[in-house]
């Protein structure tokens, strides 16, 4: 495909987002750069759960066999347990006709996507941090300056920058994120217990956890969830003393406070809630991924809503015949559709942590009964999630 030969795009951030769309570009014969502030694309060691609605732009991209060859684990059930370690209800993933559900440590996606770029013939510079970005204004195509002075220009700048970005505020102002009231644990343990390819949540009062497999199986993903009034920082990489994860679920059942036991470094952040930007894109500026839609994380849709950005960004501006146009039609194809993943994100916190013992029998009760009754409606009620195809003519 050659639909956008001669554009020059540079992408702020290589992360999940920014590698996708760097690649979805280059495809489609853009000419494509990649800024990275830090010396090296790593990932501190995490999961992530690609659903079906992210696994077909991979595919669309040609590397859903490379995600696989990482040791992808293909989930068959979502189950959800009591605290005390009773099985609420099974959510069979087997029961989605022809759409795969996988377990990913995020490192290997990141490689996966990393080379994919590069294959496809992306330039990633590494170790250049941008300052500030100018939109296109009276003919003047926009600008990157970065720390040191040093300023470019591009047909197109793209902000796959993550929670700090540098092109939102261009786009909408100042904001500020407040908090939720909950904090989340993150770590990775060995696989000691066989545990096979489900995730599971541990729903309590206040708090729940999800596990679940990564790499063929060798390890466990863990992220842990509580209600707190003290906040925390908001970001990935503050570590915590694995001694506070255990306190906070020690009144957990012996497999949770088995796999905690387990844990040598765990990682704290802060959730705090972004309402999802007004404006995605100016005249040559666009937003991909938690730069334009922070969301938190109990849908599991975080990377996944990237992914699809990516795909529908590229696709949109292919599609259109001036730069502009083509991101007012990526807007216009996005934005609803974040808006309620995160709502419904949002929404499902408080599902996960009833603290009032008769409501939470009863909630546990009616899950347990549409297990048994309908499963096929259970697993269909998010359908409009995991059987979207953003890659589809007309998506």
């Amino acid at each position: 495909m050659s639909e956008l030969l001669g554009l020059r795009a540079t992408v702020i951030g290589a992360g999940i987002g920014g590698l996708a769309v760097a690649r979805a570009l280059a495809l489609r014969g853009a000419h494509v750069k990649v800024i990275e502030q830090a010396p090296e694309i790593t990932e501190v060691g995490a999961g992530l759960q690609i659903s079906p609605n992210g696994l077909c732009v991979l595919r669309a991209l040609g590397l859903e066999q490379a995600l696989v060859a990482t040791g992808a684990v293909q989930a068959r059930a979502v189950r959800l347990f009591d605290y005390r370690g009773d099985e609420v209800v099974a959510l069979d993933l087997m029961r989605l006709e022809d759409q795969r559900y996988y377990f990913v440590h995020r490192a290997d996606l990141i490689g996966v996507l990393e080379q994919g770029a590069r294959e496809a013939g992306v330039e990633i510079e590494l170790g250049r941090r941008v300052s500030y970005v100018a939109d296109a204004d009276n003919g003047h195509a926009p600008k990157l300056h970065f720390d040191g002075g040093q300023e470019e220009h591009a047909d197109l700048i793209i902000g796959a920058d993550g929670l700090h970005s540098r092109v939102r505020p261009v786009l909408n102002g100042p904001e500020e994120p407040f908090f939720t009231g909950q904090v989340a644990w993150r770590a990775v343990v060995p696989n000691r217990w066989g545990v096979g390819p489900d995730a599971r949540v541990h729903m309590g009062p206040g708090r729940h956890l999800v596990s679940y497999p990564l790499r063929g199986g060798e390890y466990l993903n863990i992220v842990a969830a509580q209600e707190r009034r003290g906040w925390a920082e908001e970001g990935w990489a503050l570590r915590d003393d694995p001694a506070n994860l255990r306190a906070a679920f020690a009144d957990f059942c012996a497999q949770v406070r088995e796999m905690l036991d387990a844990v040598e470094t765990v990682f704290l952040w802060g959730l705090f809630r972004h309402e999802v930007a007004q404006a995605w894109h100016g005249q040559a500026l666009a937003l991909v991924g938690d730069a334009a839609h922070p969301t938190l994380p109990f849908m599991a849709q975080g990377a996944v809503m990237a992914l699809e950005d990516a795909w529908v960004l590229a696709d949109a501006l292919a599609g259109a015949d001036e730069i502009a146009a083509g991101l007012a039609a990526y807007q216009a194809r996005r934005r609803a559709r974040a808006v309620r993943v995160i709502n419904t994100a949002t929404d499902n916190a408080w599902k996960y942590h009833l603290k009032f013992p008769p409501l939470r029998f009863a909630a546990h009760a009616v899950m347990r009964l549409g297990g048994q009754v309908a499963p096929e409606k259970m697993m269909r009620q998010f359908d409009w999630l995991y059987g979207y195809d953003v890659t589809k003519p007309g998506a």
